[in-house]
């Protein structure tokens, strides 16, 4: 049993002391440090409900549910200033210059990058896309740094989940080409530059990754949107169960508005470039990195990491088994990579892996996402899923 729901007993029985004679004041008293340093009614109501309380604990308190609960208590905590804080749930701040700028300061590199490598040739062709790859990482990083929607200043990516969504983007680039050339008997060379560059057994696809680049401004337009939504639905919500019910639309129409965005990107950028138009395999890993960081945002931290190291490895794990098989006594291993590709083509197995570890992501998020909790204090750092 709870020490709520002991609380509970005690305060419905008479007599049993002054302790016991308010409930709202014993819960007041057991959360005073929660209630004093809440900016608003909202942050009271994530805490409780990440310590239990629930609407029909809230009911026993003689509240509809736990956000009635919590404007009481915060009413009843003495402010030393006397003035009312604004409501965070109802207040949020306005586009900045700076972080529409940051926003599409990576789609504008990516836009650079690869002018420079259609035009140019040999060891300056060399030069010129590893100084874009650079630029456009610091222009991210920037981005995730700095406060645009994207951004936690105080929680910049870690390490780890870099160079998972490296990976991921990197064989969005090679992947594919190195994939097929190796199940031919390749790579016999470098990357070539695709169907507009020249022959070659190894293809470098541009469109995908210049597609994510310029839809870095629409995934934080997006993720702002649901920020800024989740929050104004607290005060239209009249529990835990609406407020969820509320937000999961937001969740699932934030997502769809990104990938349409996206999908809109990388049909001009492969009409442009004459590249393949493959769809699947661009939705799929942009749902994937969208989500990630979504969750990242809102202080759930390991199942990103988790989900990113997995797909990240699946993909590495398909190259791999292509070239063990080429051991004597392994062509076993890479029948179920060659199934797959001759069913579908090389994009398929990306496609399936970033498709499975987006959904994974997705399912989880509308689960942790949907809740008070998630929307209390967004610029707190981010902190690891709770078990």
């Amino acid at each position: 049993m709870t020490g709520l729901d002991e609380l509970d007993r005690g305060s419905a029985r008479p007599g049993t002391g002054r302790a016991t004679a308010d409930p709202v004041k014993a819960l007041l008293h057991r959360h005073r440090e929660l209630c004093e340093r809440a900016v608003d009614p909202l942050e009271i109501a994530a805490g409780l409900e990440a310590h239990g309380v629930t609407d029909r604990t809230a009911a026993r308190f003689k509240h509809r549910d736990v956000f009635s609960l919590a404007e009481e208590l915060y009413a009843r905590i003495p402010r030393d200033d006397g003035i009312p804080r604004p409501s965070a749930a109802t207040t949020a701040p306005g586009p900045r210059a700076g972080w529409v700028v940051l926003t599409l300061l990576p789609g504008a590199l990516g836009l650079a990058s690869t002018a420079a490598l259609r035009l140019t040739h040999g060891q300056n062709r060399v030069y010129a896309v590893a100084l874009g790859v650079l630029a456009i990482a610091l222009a991210m990083r920037a981005a995730l740094r700095r406060g645009s929607p994207l951004g936690t200043p105080s929680a910049p990516p870690t390490t780890g989940t870099a160079v998972w969504t490296c990976w991921l983007i990197g064989y969005a680039l090679l992947g594919d080409g190195l994939l097929h050339t190796a199940i031919t008997g390749g790579p016999d060379g470098p990357p070539t530059r695709g169907p507009g560059g020249p022959d070659g057994d190894w293809t470098l696809v541009v469109a995908p990754v210049l597609a994510l680049t310029l839809a870095f401004a629409p995934g934080a337009w997006s993720a702002r949107l649901f920020a800024v939504r989740a929050r104004r639905k607290v005060a239209a919500s009249r529990g835990l169960e609406d407020f969820a019910d509320s937000v999961r639309p937001l969740l699932f129409g934030s997502l769809a508005l990104f990938l349409c965005a996206l999908g809109a990107l990388f049909t001009l950028c492969a009409t442009v470039l004459g590249e393949p138009f493959t769809h699947h395999e661009v939705l799929a890993l942009g749902a994937l990195l969208f989500l990630a960081r979504l969750l990242t945002l809102h202080g759930f931290t390991h199942a990103p990491k988790v989900v990113l190291a997995a797909a990240a490895l699946a993909q590495a794990a398909a190259l791999a088994t292509v070239f063990a098989a080429r051991l004597p006594g392994c062509g076993a291993l890479a029948v179920p990579v060659e199934t797959l590709v001759a069913a579908w083509n090389p994009g398929g197995v990306a496609t399936l892996v970033c498709g499975t570890a987006a959904l994974t992501l997705l399912i989880h998020a509308a689960r942790t996402l949907t809740r008070a909790s998630a929307h209390a204090r967004p610029e707190a750092p981010s902190q690891g899923d709770p078990a």
